[in-house]
């Protein structure tokens, strides 16, 4: 635990203070009693002393004034929150790479087979869209809360040449936001249309920090290196500008492997330094699945990320209602034994 103003914990010097005066209170009322010429009267007079019993209270609210000094200075937790998840886009490499079978039975199935998992797992009010990628980007699911539809998209995937890692990313934000005018000229090879008569133009864009945007997340899978399409950098930073974290998962043995596709052949190695500059870039994390029961893993890890996440957050409310309670408490054991409040 830790501070917003650490200054104010020097307030708690007074509590010894009221702790001596406590004592020096009931050392004055002893003597009182003293100047009785019997004592035998005064206990009479008195009955049966409360004991242990007279100092609970005052302890009570010796502790809540504690806590309200702690309160004081702001104190911050690393604590779980649920997060606002909203949207979350499954941006998953489709080129002829994904037919190794270094990962059993092959990468595209462990891939398949891993993402409808990870549905599995998920709120059923997050909604989930689909975006494939290899030497271009498609949109093959929208956002939406419907598994049947996001599955059948997952299963519908067809493998081509090409891996564009950067237009999986940018056409990802482009769906995540799709009032805000992103230029897509790159990934569709196509200019963009004019706007139409009656149509809003897009709003000024302004930088936010990385991260920050709890509402939307896009998952990478890949299991290359960038061949075509805009730098994988750079639609990382386009997406740390809009606060969007990206997940990117590595698939695949690192060594690489040589695959045949339609009469040529290659060899395929992960960029896993990308990746991780991917994440870094964005406040996201990078993940390796060099196995199929690896991939599950990473799924089954990203989907308790997604729903909750560790966050350090100010508790001052925390302990200002704990000192409301210690004080009620101490007021009604007050007039419970003893009939009044003080």
């Amino acid at each position: 635990m830790s501070f917003v103003w650490p200054d104010f914990l020097l307030s708690l010097i007074a509590l010894p203070l009221l702790v001596a005066l406590y004592w020096w209170l009931l050392h004055r009322r002893k003597k009182a009693t003293v100047r009785f010429a019997s004592l035998s009267i005064v206990k009479q007079a008195m009955g049966k002393g409360p004991g242990w019993r007279r100092h609970v209270p005052p302890a009570l609210m010796l502790l809540a004034l504690a806590t309200l000094l702690l309160a004081s200075a702001r104190p911050t937790a690393v604590i779980t929150l649920p997060l606002q998840q909203e949207t979350i886009i499954l941006a998953i490499d489709v080129s002829g790479s994904m037919r190794a079978a270094d990962v059993l039975p092959n990468r595209m199935v462990a891939a398949q087979e891993a993402a409808k998992a990870f549905l599995a797992d998920l709120p059923r009010n997050v909604r989930v869209g689909v975006v494939s990628f290899a030497g271009t980007a498609a949109v093959v699911q929208p956002p939406t809360q419907n598994r049947e539809d996001i599955v059948a998209a997952i299963d519908r995937f067809q493998m081509q040449r090409g891996t564009a890692i950067g237009s999986g990313i940018v056409l990802s934000l482009a769906t995540i936001f799709p009032e805000a005018g992103i230029d897509l000229s790159q990934i569709t090879g196509q200019r963009n249309m004019p706007l139409a008569p009656g149509d809003k133009p897009p709003k000024e864009f302004t930088p936010v920090q990385p991260g920050s945007f709890s509402s939307a997340a896009i998952v990478l899978l890949t299991d290359g290196q960038r061949t075509t399409g805009p730098d994988p950098i750079d639609a990382a930073k386009m997406a740390a500008d809009r606060g969007v974290k990206v997940y990117s998962v590595g698939i695949g043995t690192k060594e690489g492997e040589t695959i045949g596709f339609e009469g040529w052949s290659m060899r395929v190695r992960l960029d896993e330094d990308t990746l991780k500059n991917v994440a870094n870039l964005t406040r996201g994390e990078y993940f390796y699945a060099g196995t199929a029961e690896d991939l599950k893993k990473v799924y089954q890890s990203l989907s308790s990320r997604l729903i909750v996440e560790k966050k350090e957050t100010e508790i001052t409310a925390l302990f200002a209602a704990v000192a409301a309670a210690l004080v009620v408490l101490a007021a009604g054991l007050s007039v419970w034994w003893f009939g009044r409040v003080a």
